[in-house]
C-alpha cells in the first residue's frame, strides 16, 4: 500500500458520510413511485441474504452439506416453520450430511 494511509482514511470517512447524508437532504419529502419504494423495502433482506447464504455454504466441511443446509431450510421457511425450528433442521441437516459425506 503506497501513498499517505490519512487520505485513504480521509476518502473513505468522506465516502461513508455522503452515502448517508445525501439520502436525507436530497429527499426532503414522501417517496410516491411505486417501483422506487418497493426496490427500498426489499433492500435489507437483500443484504442480508448476500452475506448468509455464501456464508452458509462456505462454513461447513463438505460445500454440499451446506448447500442441502440451505435448501431445507428455505423450504421449511416457505412452508411457515419458525425460526426455531429451521435452525434445527438447518444443524441436523448439515450433521447427518457431513456424517455421510466425510
Amino acid at each position: 500500500m503506497r501513498g499517505n494511509v490519512w487520505i485513504y482514511i480521509a476518502v473513505m470517512s468522506a465516502v461513508s458520510f455522503a452515502v448517508r447524508v445525501l439520502p436525507l437532504t436530497l429527499i426532503r419529502r414522501q417517496i410516491e413511485n411505486r417501483f422506487l419504494r418497493s426496490f427500498l423495502y426489499y433492500v435489507p433482506y437483500v443484504t442480508l441474504a448476500v452475506m448468509t447464504f455464501p456464508a452458509m455454504v462456505e462454513a461447513t466441511q463438505a460445500p454440499l452439506a451446506g448447500l442441502l443446509a440451505l435448501l431445507v431450510g428455505a423450504t421449511l421457511a416457505f412452508l411457515g416453520a419458525g425460526l426455531f425450528p429451521v435452525s434445527i433442521a438447518c444443524c441436523l441437516t448439515v450433521f447427518l450430511a457431513e456424517l455421510v459425506l466425510l
